[in-house]
């Protein structure tokens, strides 16, 4: 069975849908949740659900990325994971961390990239007049939000949107995408997942 280990840096909305869809499908096994953040709510959902967490307080290794990474790797390599899932994870990553990871590690990102890489995807969907938003799950490389695109889901931008109610919508279909990216994925399958 694959196993699957997630990063996250907050409430874990993504990471919930992940781990309910593993336990539908039962392709992979999640074996750890791990944060930046000792924090984070999603931490605590995860336990709540069986599944191993660690934290990493990036804030510890005051801005050394290497240092920071190379303490994450100690419960991540001790979980074996197959895959690795960024599901909110608000770190940007080096190439030596992504290059061991590579073609294995999964994210999600809100926006149609290759549209708005990197924050404040739906302000800059407002401000530009867009007619529709979505989000993209892709495989991470060194380059931020730029490896293949394996899905994307689209919603339309509604008049009177705010950031907040794109956001919203955006977020929803985050949690059908990534689930079914990672079903496909975890078989082999790099077909994109397109979803209306």
């Amino acid at each position: 069975m694959t196993r699957v280990a997630i990063l996250i840096s907050g409430g874990g909305s993504n990471m919930l849908a992940l781990l309910r869809d593993m336990a539908e499908d039962r392709a992979a096994v999640p074996v750890l949740v791990a944060s930046n953040d000792p924090a984070a709510p999603g931490l605590d959902r995860a336990a709540a659900l069986g599944v191993p967490t660690a934290a990493v307080d990036h804030r510890a290794f005051g801005g050394d990325r290497a240092a920071f990474e190379a303490a994450l790797l100690t419960p991540l390599l001790a979980a074996r994971p197959d895959i690795l899932c960024l599901a909110g994870f608000m770190r940007v990553l080096t190439p030596v961390f992504v290059d061991r990871f590579r073609g294995r590690m999964l994210n999600i990102h809100p926006s149609l990239l290759p549209l708005y890489p990197g924050l404040h995807t739906h302000a800059r969907a407002l401000v530009a007049g867009d007619a529709e938003a979505g989000c993209t799950v892709h495989e991470v490389t060194p380059v931020l939000d730029s490896g293949p695109v394996l899905g994307q889901a689209r919603v339309p931008v509604l008049p009177g949107d705010s950031e907040a109610t794109l956001g919203a919508r955006v977020l929803a279909m985050e949690h059908r995408l990534y689930p079914a990216v990672l079903r496909r994925f975890v078989r082999g399958d790099r077909t994109p997942v397109c979803l209306p």
